[in-house]
């Protein structure tokens, strides 16, 4: 699909350019030449003409050609954008499933099961936001999301729940920061508008993940406030 794409913007650009030269060949075959007095005058009237017009056509050709790698390189950050975000969505539900199997805390739990519920939306709105743009998009995790979710899978309770939530964090975190690039600078609207709609969800569940995180350290500092000092008991004994 991406080098039919290319074939198609190639044969735009040599059809435009024939358009220009035939346009170009009108102009000086409609011009009048002065009543000069002399055979050698009229040739290098002609001359002079003809060399303004080929300097024009070739400036505006090679100003087309230099802006075209420019706005391929950024469609393919569009792309690149895309892929990357689908691989990460799958992640996200792969590891909200694995979550609702080894997690022990409530409140990760649930934040697991939010995963999986927002992100299948989401992996949705964006095979449609790819589809309008022929963008072919990737069904499995990429390896480094799949090491994370095999490191993950090793671990069960507090451990998991511990190492599950911090990576949420970071991950998010990172996510925002690209979906906020897309969305400001993205070229294809589709994938634009895709990443400025989903980008408050993922804020909000950056916020969630971080209240999962602290929910994890309210039993241990409550344990610690509630052990009697041993002074204190020993000056109560007196």
């Amino acid at each position: 699909m991406q080098l039919r794409d290319l074939q198609i913007q190639l044969r735009l650009q040599q059809l435009k350019e024939k358009l220009r030269q035939i346009q170009l060949k009108e102009r000086l075959r409609q011009l009048r030449v002065p009543q000069l007095k002399t055979p050698v005058a009229k040739a290098a009237y002609v001359a002079a003409v003809t060399a303004v017009f080929t300097f024009l056509g070739c400036w505006a050709v090679l100003a087309h050609q230099d802006n075209a790698p420019t706005e391929r390189m950024r469609s393919a950050g569009d792309e690149k954008f895309a892929i990357k975000a689908a691989q990460g969505g799958i992640a996200e539900i792969k590891l909200g499933e694995l979550a609702q199997e080894k997690a022990q805390n409530d409140a990760v739990r649930k934040f697991g099961q939010r995963m999986v519920d927002d992100h299948t939306k989401s992996n949705h709105e964006l095979k449609e936001a790819a589809l309008k743009e022929h963008i072919s998009l990737p069904a499995e995790m990429d390896k480094k999301d799949q090491a994370t979710y095999d490191g993950l899978a090793k671990l069960n309770g507090a451990e998991f729940d511990k190492a599950y939530v911090q990576d949420m964090v970071k991950d998010h975190q990172d996510d925002i920061a690209e979906f906020g690039t897309e969305a400001r600078t993205g070229q294809r609207d589709a994938i634009k508008s895709f990443a400025a709609d989903t980008l408050p969800t993922l804020k909000a569940h950056l916020k969630a993940a971080k209240e999962a995180r602290l929910s994890l350290m309210k039993p241990a500092e409550t344990s610690r406030s509630k052990t009697p000092k041993k002074s204190s008991a020993k000056q109560s004994g007196r």
